[in-house]
């Protein structure tokens, strides 16, 4: 599967140098309600929910993808006002997660139906890729990661590139001040075969194959 990372310029050459992407941590992302999704009228269920998402914030961390590199939205948000780089990778398709967007809460399935256990596994599956409906412009595409603490720099973790996520793509922004040439050296001299193109070139020839087919 061809997943999109989008980043800032600088961030992006790094893992590309060090050939390794920095994993998320669910208590940094923007959206402040990942992994409550769970409805949680219940004050038990609210400090039950809190001490899991506290759990899992401090043994895994994250990826995150888009399958679409070209919406501007993504990259004012991410790619530093159109200024960063977009990674492409081809992810192995058992271990990606496809986002679901909701404009509902999940009501709370504990193990067996018992509130004394822990909550379902099934529903856990359901909580780490649910978001609410108004982020579906990301088209998101996740990977959980057992956090490895011997990745960690100044608080950072990081999953070293491979089979499972292997970089193929470089995409700069239409606004990003890298000349090409330099990026392409580089991307070159390290994973002979990745493409490195600009933003506004790719949508350019894409518009021109459309207006010819």
């Amino acid at each position: 599967m061809r997943v999109y990372h989008l980043l800032s310029a600088e961030h992006a050459l790094s893992d590309v140098a060090l050939r390794r992407i920095r994993l998320s941590r669910y208590g940094d992302l923007n959206d402040p309600f990942e992994l409550f999704a769970a409805n949680m009228g219940d004050r038990h269920v609210r400090r039950a929910m809190r001490a899991w998402k506290d759990e899992f914030h401090r043994t895994k961390g994250l990826l995150c993808f888009s399958r679409n590199w070209a919406n501007p939205v993504l990259w004012s948000h991410y790619a530093a006002k159109h200024r960063g780089i977009c990674l492409g990778f081809d992810l192995r398709d058992d271990c990606a997660l496809s986002v679901e967007y909701s404009d509902q809460r999940l009501p709370v399935e504990f193990t067996d139906g018992d509130p004394s256990k822990d909550l379902a596994p099934e529903y856990v599956a359901r909580l780490v890729r649910t978001k609410y409906v108004h982020w579906q412009y990301e088209e998101e595409i996740r990977v959980i990661v057992q956090l490895d603490h011997t990745t960690v720099e100044d608080g950072s973790y990081f999953l070293p590139f491979s089979e499972q996520v292997a970089l193929r793509e470089v995409i700069l922004g239409p606004l990003c001040s890298i000349p090409v040439d330099a990026v392409r050296a580089l991307v070159n001299s390290l994973y002979p075969g990745v493409a490195v193109n600009r933003h506004r070139k790719l949508i350019q020839s894409r518009l021109i194959s459309d207006i010819e087919n």
